[in-house]
């Protein structure tokens, strides 16, 4: 690969980002645009049919991501009757698109009081310490239940290969490869489909209202009362992305819609301008423009290099400092351009072994060499791309929000990573606080 010419971007081209205290955004912006949500996830979407016959039920989920995957198999294990819906096709979510993978304190010089120590410390003492304590106390369990699913992680010499991950004091990520979020989702959607669940793809939520036995919602063309419901739908970062003319590694459904419904209601906020970089979007070849690079190339000995090959960060440090260097690294004219002329450092990513390439990052290394690249000889460009919404809706230790028999779980909601997520412990939240919302939504509902 041929060096690139040090270029020297000026502050209008890499607008700086205040990464550590979070990125505002105007809740105004979050109304529903059916044309804009149609053109990127096709026809058929949304439709405005009659009013058809209410479907009773004690719960409804709305989204079908790990969050709401998880949140409708608790709520039915729990004996109540479930609906799910879901704005596009059950798994197409940002949960399946997530590639680094989980966490959980396994190790022997690991605990669950260590790993609420690095959630703390990576949010800037900004999470909800209780939450903190129910995601890294239930890790464990929530790994054992995803397993009893399907979910196989891979294994080392007789236990799980674990991972150093940004913001982390200790091994404690556990894979499937590079695709964890996609074998997690698929192993809760095979659950899903072959439960009593009923299934409403395609039936976005439009509209939800109190009524005397709890809620009545209007999902696409169907009109469904349930005497609870569970929002678990996601983000904004797919729109946020639209309007500044920016990369996100998000999912076209990623718009946001939900929370504003759940705000009209009366629900609450907290850390809701607080959004996430992710530093290792890909930058080059373009069919990586959009995506993430494993941020466990870092764990296994991948560094941010300059133009002049020289570190500039501590590659394992939190997600907002190490997307803030790559900002400030090209800011100051120490950055390089892509073959297409894209701000960028490099991931030295020659620097990983091959065993550990061929085992934790196949996905990754297929990737590349589809576009003429191997990362094992070369470095790669990087830069970071929109990625996660830190805060959310304002949750219980089980998942209900400020409005009774509303429950939230996943990204939508707020506190457990403050202002700044520590790496893989989203998938974590969305199995933990899912199962929480799904069970307790399940035993108001039932009374």
């Amino acid at each position: 690969m041929s060096r690139p010419t040090r270029t020297s971007v000026m502050r209008s081209e890499t607008r700086r980002r205040a990464i550590r205290h979070g990125i505002g955004a105007d809740l105004g912006s979050l109304e529903p645009d059916n044309q804009f949500l149609s053109q990127r996830l096709g026809k058929g979407w949304y439709s405005r049919p009659p009013m058809a016959a209410p479907i009773k039920v004690d719960v409804l989920v709305v989204g079908s991501g790990a969050s709401g995957l998880a949140a409708a198999v608790s709520a039915e294990r729990s004996g109540a009757s479930v609906a799910l819906v879901a704005k596009g096709a059950l798994q197409s979510c940002n949960s399946a698109k997530a590639q680094g993978g989980i966490q959980a304190a396994f190790g022997e010089d690991d605990s669950p009081e260590q790993h609420a120590e690095d959630v703390w410390q990576s949010s800037h003492e900004t999470a909800d310490r209780s939450l903190v304590e129910v995601l890294t106390g239930e890790a464990p369990s929530a790994i054992h239940w995803l397993e009893e699913l399907g979910v196989e992680f891979t294994r080392d010499n007789g236990g799980y290969r674990l991972a150093r991950c940004g913001g982390a004091s200790r091994k404690r990520l556990l894979q499937v490869g590079d695709r964890t979020g996609h074998a997690i989702t698929s192993a809760l959607r095979d659950t899903v489909e072959a439960s009593s669940i009923r299934r409403f793809p395609k039936s976005p939520l439009n509209a939800l209202e109190p009524s005397a036995n709890g809620w009545r919602a209007r999902c696409g063309e169907h009109v469904i009362d349930a005497g609870t419901v569970v929002l678990a739908a996601g983000g904004r970062c797919y729109r946020e992305a639209e309007e500044r003319g920016e990369l996100s590694t998000n999912h076209p459904g990623a718009t946001g819609e939900v929370t504003r419904i759940a705000l009209e209601l009366g629900a609450e906020t907290r850390d809701y301008d607080a959004l996430q970089y992710h530093p290792n979007g890909g930058a080059w070849p373009a069919t990586m423009q959009g995506y993430s690079i494993p941020e466990t190339t870092r764990a296994y000995g991948a560094v941010l290099l300059n133009a002049d090959r020289e570190e500039f960060t501590d590659s394992l440090g939190p997600r907002d400092a190490v997307s803030q260097a790559i900002f400030d690294e090209v800011e100051a004219g120490r950055g390089v351009e892509t073959p297409d002329g894209r701000p960028a450092v490099y991931l030295d990513t020659t620097r990983i072994a091959e065993d550990d390439a061929e085992i934790s990052l196949p996905y990754m290394l297929r990737r590349y060499h589809a576009g003429g690249i191997d990362p094992l000889g070369e470095p790669i460009f990087t830069f970071p791309v929109l990625h996660y919404q830190n805060g959310g809706l304002v949750i219980d230790d089980h998942g209900e929000t400020t409005v009774d028999g509303l429950y939230a779980c996943g990204e939508i909601a707020g506190g457990t990573h403050g202002r700044n997520r520590m790496m893989g412990n989203s998938l974590l939240e969305c199995t933990v606080f899912g199962r929480r919302a799904g069970k307790a939504a399940a035993e108001k509902a039932r009374g």
